[in-house]
């Protein structure tokens, strides 16, 4: 059983490294955003593999809750800067092409 979660833990991190290259070359900000915040969602459960891996899931499933956490209040935080900085631009965007 250990060797599936090994195997699914290599398979999940696999799966981030395209999300790297979303970050570094995305189009926008809310691009950028979301692809950090699908890779601390995938953070959160190699956290869960891991502690089936070391045999303490009770303990890691704490320490995923709390990045998760973490990275949904982070999201937030970030998208609220985004709104504040600059709150009409998809707004001014619709009005130019009509």
């Amino acid at each position: 059983m250990e060797d599936f979660f090994i195997f699914a833990g290599i398979a999940v991190f696999v799966l981030m490294l395209p999300l790297l290259y979303r970050i570094a070359s995305g189009p926008t900000t809310i691009d950028r955003l979301v692809a950090v915040n699908v890779i601390g969602t995938k953070t959160s459960v190699l956290l869960i593999f891991i502690g089936s891996i070391f045999g303490r899931v009770d303990m890691f499933v704490d320490f995923a809750l709390t990045y998760a956490l973490l990275n949904f209040i982070g999201s937030l935080a970030a998208a609220r800067y985004l709104n504040r900085v600059n709150p009409d631009q998809q707004f001014s965007n619709l009005q130019t092409k009509e």
